[in-house]
């Protein structure tokens, strides 16, 4: 911030960080610069930096500058999808021989990472209850580099203490990464409660609309930032430029659709709470959730997630799935429209078996800006 620069809020930020008007038209939206190559004014000398747009491109620069801004962060990264963020920052920061702590509820393609990929590269990991601090820290070793964790968890809602975790993380010399997905940085900055890295799947809340996939890293420590974005470059699953464009435009109306995502979760979990043919609802606004108190602490509202368990098994669950009508049955979240899915046949198969694996009678449904009577009147025609 300049001496003379105004604080800036959430919604302030999400419009005009990095955005400044185009220096050479005036264009009040960053323009997608579909480009490869960049003229130089003599050899090495590059204007604004740009020499080859997978090292960088002004689009994603405007990205990645917005996206550190709303974290509180120190350097914003915009790649090809989330995993491709993971995995570049798995590679970064660990080595052969390294040991990890995950979560024992985690996307299922975050677990596929460790489990089928990792590994083969020699590094080791522990499952723990990220929400159970001293499981964490039991599941520590001395060669642990770094803890990982979600939180709201995918797809059980589970909500971990930040700051507690940073400390344990921290203590143990390990790196806190969070996977700040569901929550978006509207809701939640674990950068303000201790995390070194914040992971998004940019597909989801970030973009909002169900029509571009990306992923994200923000590093709290510059030094870290200037290592990622090196591996960045060499491993080169970067944003293109007209995904990073469609992300900035997703992230401008960020707080307002957040604002609605949460009203209408809260809603739809007041209904799944009273119905006789759900045994269980998974969401953190629910006095009666687990981690209630702790999300009210370090979350502003509590998202559009909502995870629930039919009454009639794994088979009912499904029925389920496939009566709804409003809410579409699709992978992702995140978007506009209201989806709904089946975790243990669809984004979680890959964690079939494993101490990863979701209840088959669990649905879960993305929440989305729709009418709340029509979302409601849905849910209750496919529950019967």
């Amino acid at each position: 911030m300049t001496e003379h620069q105004l604080p800036q809020g959430f919604e302030t930020l999400a419009i005009h960080a990095g955005q400044e008007a185009d220096p050479q038209t005036g264009a009040v939206v960053t323009p997608i610069y579909q480009v490869s190559t960049y003229k130089q004014d003599g050899v090495g000398g590059l204007r604004g930096g740009y020499e080859y747009s997978r090292s960088a491109n002004p689009t994603r620069t405007a990205l990645e500058e917005c996206l550190a801004a709303l974290e509180g962060g120190a350097r914003g990264l915009a790649f090809a999808s989330g995993l491709a963020a993971e995995d570049t920052l798995l590679r970064t920061i660990l080595k052969p021989g390294d040991h990890i702590v995950i979560p024992n509820d985690a996307y299922g393609g975050t677990f596929r990472l460790f489990a089928k990929v990792l590994t083969r590269w020699g590094v080791e990991f522990s499952v723990a209850n990220t929400q159970d601090l001293e499981t964490v820290r039991a599941a520590l070793r001395p060669n642990t580099r770094a803890v990982w964790v979600e939180t709201p968890s995918n797809p059980l809602l589970g909500i971990t203490d930040l700051a507690a975790l940073a400390e344990i993380a921290h203590g143990a010399g390990a790196l806190l990464v969070v996977d700040n997905t569901f929550a978006s940085p509207y809701l939640q900055q674990p950068i303000s409660f201790g995390a070194d890295a914040v992971v998004h799947s940019t597909t989801k809340y970030m973009g909002g609309h169900s029509d571009v996939v990306g992923g994200a890293l923000v590093l709290a420590d510059a030094a870290l930032g200037e290592e990622v974005a090196y591996h960045q470059n060499a491993m080169g699953a970067v944003s293109g430029p007209f995904d990073a464009w469609l992300v900035l435009r997703g992230i401008k109306t960020l707080g307002v659709r957040m604002d609605r995502h949460s009203s209408n979760a809260e809603k739809v979990a007041e209904l799944l709470a009273g119905h006789p043919k759900v045994s269980q609802v998974l969401y953190p606004g629910l006095p009666g959730h687990p981690g209630h108190d702790i999300a009210a602490k370090q979350m502003k509202a509590f998202g559009g997630m909502v995870s629930f368990r039919v009454a009639g098994g794994e088979e009912a669950a499904v029925e389920v799935c496939n009566r709804a009508q409003l809410f579409t049955l699709g992978e992702s979240l995140g978007g506009v429209e209201s989806l709904i899915e089946h975790p243990g046949r669809m984004t979680h198969a890959s964690a079939a078996g494993s101490p990863l694996e979701v209840p088959g009678d669990l649905v879960r449904v993305s929440v989305g800006i729709e009418s709340i009577d029509d979302l409601l009147a849905d849910l209750k025609q496919a529950l019967g």
